[in-house]
C-alpha cells in the first residue's frame, strides 16, 4: 500500500472503528443511562436541529478566537524579540511569564468581567492569554538558537545588528515560530469556548459555543451539547488547516522537514 493510501485508508479505518466502539457502548448502557451517551446518529440529527444556533454561536466563538490569536501573534512577536536581543531583559521578564502561564485562566475571568464588561472583549482577551505563552517561547527560542557560525559570519562582515535580526535570526526562528503558531492555533477555539463559558454574553445574539454549551446543558439537550463539542473541534481543524498551510507555503521550499518529507 502507498504511503498516499495509507494516510487515508488508516485513519478512516481508525474513525469507524471509534464510531463502532461508541454504538457498542451506548447499547451495553442500560435504558435510563444511555441519554448520557447519545449515538453519532443523534448527535448529527441535533447539528440539523440546532444548525441555526450553532451557525451564529460559531460565527461568535470564531470572532474572539481570531481576535484573541491574532493579538497573541503580534504581541508575543514583539516581547520575543526584546527577549532575544537582551539576556538581561529574558532574566527580568521570563518569570513573570512563567507566573502568567501557570495562573488559571478562569481565575481572569471574573476580573475581565468587572474591568471590560462580559462578551467579545473579555473572550478575546482570555483567548490571548492562552495562545500567548506558547507564541512567545517558542519565538524567543528559534531567535536565541541562530547558528553560532552564521552570527560570527555576519559580525565578520560588519552587519548591523538589525540586519542581523532581519536577515539572519527571523528567517532561523520561523520553523520555532510556526511550531508556537500551530499550538496557539490549537488553542485558539478551546479559549475562546473557555471565554464564552465564563465570560461570555449572549447579549444582541452574541453568545459563543461556551455559552451555547451551558443553555443545552441546562435543558438536558445531550446530543446537542456533543454537536456543540464537535463543531468547537471542527473550529480547531480549520484553524490548525491554515497554520500548516502557511507554515509549508512559507517553508517547503528551503527548510529540511519538508524537504525530507517530499523525497
Amino acid at each position: 500500500m502507498s504511503r498516499r493510501l495509507q494516510t487515508i485508508f488508516l485513519p478512516a479505518a481508525t474513525g469507524a472503528l471509534v464510531i463502532a466502539a461508541w454504538y457498542a457502548v451506548h447499547a451495553l448502557l442500560s435504558e435510563d443511562l444511555r441519554f448520557l451517551l447519545p449515538t453519532p446518529t443523534a448527535v448529527v440529527t441535533a447539528f440539523r436541529t440546532h444548525a441555526d444556533s450553532l451557525a451564529r454561536a460559531a460565527l461568535n466563538t470564531t470572532q474572539g478566537a481570531l481576535l484573541g490569536f491574532a493579538l497573541a501573534v503580534i504581541v508575543s512577536s514583539f516581547f520575543a524579540l526584546a527577549l532575544s536581543l537582551s539576556r538581561l531583559v529574558r532574566i527580568g521578564l521570563y518569570p513573570y511569564l512563567m507566573i502568567l502561564q501557570m495562573t488559571p485562566v478562569i481565575v481572569f475571568a471574573p476580573i475581565l468581567v468587572i474591568w471590560v464588561g462580559a462578551g467579545l472583549k473579555s473572550v478575546t482577551i482570555i483567548t490571548f492569554l492562552i495562545c500567548f505563552f506558547p507564541l512567545v517561547v517558542n519565538t524567543t527560542q528559534g531567535l536565541v538558537s541562530t547558528d553560532r557560525h552564521l552570527v560570527e559570519l555576519f559580525a565578520m562582515w560588519r552587519t548591523s545588528r538589525l540586519q542581523q535580526v532581519l536577515y539572519l535570526r527571523v528567517p532561523a526562528a520561523l520553523p520555532y515560530f510556526f511550531t508556537g503558531l500551530r499550538i496557539a492555533a490549537t488553542l485558539a477555539p478551546i479559549g475562546a469556548l473557555v471565554g464564552d463559558y465564563t465570560a461570555g454574553s449572549s447579549a444582541g445574539d452574541g453568545g459563543g459555543l461556551g455559552f451555547q454549551a451551558i443553555i443545552y446543558s441546562s435543558q438536558a439537550k445531550y446530543a446537542a451539547l456533543f454537536a456543540t463539542a464537535a463543531t468547537t473541534c471542527i473550529l480547531g481543524f480549520i484553524f490548525t488547516a491554515g497554520v500548516l498551510s502557511l507554515s509549508w507555503l512559507v517553508l517547503h521550499q528551503w527548510h529540511d522537514s519538508y524537504e525530507n518529507t517530499d523525497k
